[in-house]
């Protein structure tokens, strides 16, 4: 029986995340302050303050989602957590997850994912990219929507968050057929999200291209613990991690099958690192079972009740 830790990428984030356990664990700010030196400005001000237009801003929400989560990884830790047995991030926690494992330092992680950030940003020009969430549907009916709808341009499957639950991307034009052919096949629902950059779409893959010059010169670790990857594969070398993030970028996120061997795995905890509670929301629609243990923790009354509950012996 083991303890599975997971981190939340972007569209976690929201002004005034973590104040409440700043307010108790130094830990916090102090990990702000090491990405606010790397990064420039005031990463803490930024997340405490707003404006919530500026963190939203893809190359800003990443270096703040990847210090939110190490902050309350370092909280968690710092308390007598136990080891993990194993980690995973959705999209951008993967990065901290690779922190986490001590495979990637922190300060070349906040460098990277602002990195990252900007040339998602950059790889389409505004209006042209977009993303939607289909709910309803089995995965087989949402991707024979996005076939019929991409004609000559690219929709596609893009993060397999749960039963029923699917995000889409590619050319504007084609998500917006791709939604209408969703509902056609019955969907409960099928909405526009509030971003342009068609993440982990093959529209990206000039941009993941970028990300492997980048990465030629950040130096990388064997992962203490194990830290799962595309798919069911896990980080097993410096050189497969390289290969690995820069994949990513353009390769759908699979986070249904992530959880589930986590459990065949054998994880009976599973302890989402950072604010917003979204990946435990996942996380008990893909497993149901009573017996796995799912907590979140984000503020104090959270972490004394993760650090209360322990590991199943």
């Amino acid at each position: 029986m083991s303890l599975a830790i997971v981190f939340p990428g972007q569209g976690s984030q929201s002004v005034g995340m973590l104040g409440a356990l700043a307010a108790d664990e130094p830990v916090v700010g102090a990990t702000f302050a090491e990405a606010s030196a790397v990064l420039g400005y005031d990463l803490w001000q930024l997340v405490a303050e707003g404006p919530e237009e500026l963190l939203n801003s893809t190359e800003r929400t990443q270096p703040a989602m990847l210090a939110a989560g190490v902050a309350v990884w370092r909280a968690f830790r710092g308390r007598g957590a136990p080891d993990p047995a194993l980690l995973a991030g959705h999209s951008l926690g993967e990065f901290t997850a690779l922190v986490a494992a001590e495979a990637l330092a922190f300060r070349d992680a906040v460098a990277l994912v602002q990195f990252r950030g900007r040339v998602m940003q950059e790889a389409m020009p505004a209006g042209q990219g977009a993303m939607a969430a289909i709910l309803g549907l089995e995965d087989a009916d949402v991707e024979a929507a996005c076939a019929e709808a991409a004609g000559s341009e690219v929709v596609e499957p893009v993060n397999y968050n749960s039963p029923g639950q699917l995000v889409i991307a590619g050319h504007a034009a084609a998500v917006g057929r791709a939604l209408e052919a969703a509902k056609a096949r019955g969907a409960k629902r099928a909405l526009l999200l509030p971003v342009s950059v068609p993440a982990h779409s093959s529209l990206l893959k000039a941009a993941s291209e970028r990300l492997r010059e980048r990465l030629a010169a950040v130096p990388i670790a064997l992962p203490r613990w194990p830290v799962y990857a595309l798919g069911l594969r896990r980080h097993d070398s410096a050189a497969a991690i390289r290969e690995q993030v820069v994949a990513q970028l353009s390769s759908p996120v699979r986070w249904t099958d992530t959880v589930r061997d986590m459990v065949a795995q054998g994880a009976t905890r599973i302890v989402e690192c950072g604010p917003g509670k979204v990946l435990t929301s996942l996380n008990r629609r893909i497993e149901r079972n009573k017996l796995i243990t799912m907590q979140a923790i984000e503020d104090p009354a959270s972490l004394a009740a993760a650090l209360a509950q322990g590991v199943p012996a």
